[in-house]
């Protein structure tokens, strides 16, 4: 480790293996992991951290890859001072670290439908920042803002049009730490909700591979986007129907594999290694562009250096 650390109140781990908190089950080490304590604990380590250092907020790794070389710099994983959710009225407060179907349940049992969240994988933090979306809404749909440790330590309070939601993105600075987020719901029966989620559920459950180790959609679907952050699907183009089509079904690489249920899943079949699955990703970009002209661009991220074997 090239860099000093500030002190701090949570946990800071050098050379902290991250293979074992992605759904991917890949990836090399963190230079350094910091977990931090709460809110003011994170924002007084970045103000001290050097303005050098880069900066990477992981949620729960349910929509990532961390390539096989690690990540350089720290790590942020916000876990039980950041998970907290609270409801009052139609509006929703949720802390970074909360899992979106925890969310939608607790949303839900208030009597205020946030139910798209409930089939999104993840955590909120991660959810606001890649604009997530399911059955037709998307996270841009329901935000009212964010509360954000910016890269020099400063606590900002983030609104939609500073936030740049874009289809499946946003425009948020890197380094920036989402701590909550405040969502406007509808007004909705509990029981209504509670049968909205669990009928979402079982549309998930009977078409996606939800026991396997996958990262969520692996591609985008090719769209357009509004201004207002909501893909327009004009061509009704399918990401999993172009897999489909260049009969990439059940395509693998070693221990990565397409899935078979879902063709726009990547999915860890056993052993993959991150590269594994990087190139099998990118081998599917390309026999689908020349199957059918069009590019499909990555919904899953990758981040961290490849080792030397990976780049010969």
């Amino acid at each position: 480790m090239s860099f000093d650390l500030p002190s701090v109140r949570g946990t800071l781990t050098p050379n902290r293996p991250l293979a074992d908190l992605t759904w991917l089950r890949v990836g090399g080490p963190a230079e350094v992991l910091f977990q931090p304590a709460d809110p003011e604990d994170l924002c007084a380590f970045l103000a001290a951290l050097d303005p050098a250092v880069p900066v990477f907020p992981m949620g729960v790794g349910s929509n990532l890859i961390v390539r096989d070389g690690g990540i350089r710099g720290v790590v942020i994983r916000l876990g039980r001072g950041f998970n907290g959710i609270s409801v009052a009225g139609t509006r929703v407060t949720a802390g970074a670290a909360a899992l979106d179907s925890h969310v939608a349940r607790k949303a839900a049992e208030a009597g205020v439908d946030l139910t798209f969240l409930r089939t999104i994988p993840g955590a909120i933090g991660g959810a606001v920042r890649m604009n997530a979306g399911c059955y037709g809404t998307y996270t841009a749909d329901h935000f009212v803002q964010a509360t954000v440790a910016m890269r020099d330590g400063s606590l900002r309070a983030v609104g939609p049009e500073e936030m740049g939601f874009a289809y499946r993105s946003s425009t948020l600075p890197e380094g920036a730490v989402i701590v909550e987020a405040v969502f406007e719901g509808d007004p909705g029966d509990p029981a209504v909700l509670e049968a909205k989620m669990a009928d979402q559920l079982a549309r998930r459950d009977a078409t996606q591979p939800v026991k396997d180790r996958t990262a969520g959609s692996t591609f985008r679907n090719p769209a357009g986007f509004s201004s207002t952050g909501r893909a327009d699907d004009v061509h009704d183009l399918k990401a999993w129907k172009l897999i489909e089509d260049a009969g990439l079904r059940g395509y693998r690489r070693g221990g990565a594999m397409m899935s078979e249920k879902h063709p726009n899943f990547l999915t860890n079949a056993g052993g993959a290694t991150a590269a594994e699955l990087e190139d099998l990703g990118e081998d599917v970009r390309k026999r689908v562009f020349e199957s059918s002209g069009l590019t499909l661009e990555w919904e899953i991220m990758r981040v961290g250096e490849k080792t030397p074997e990976a780049d010969a």
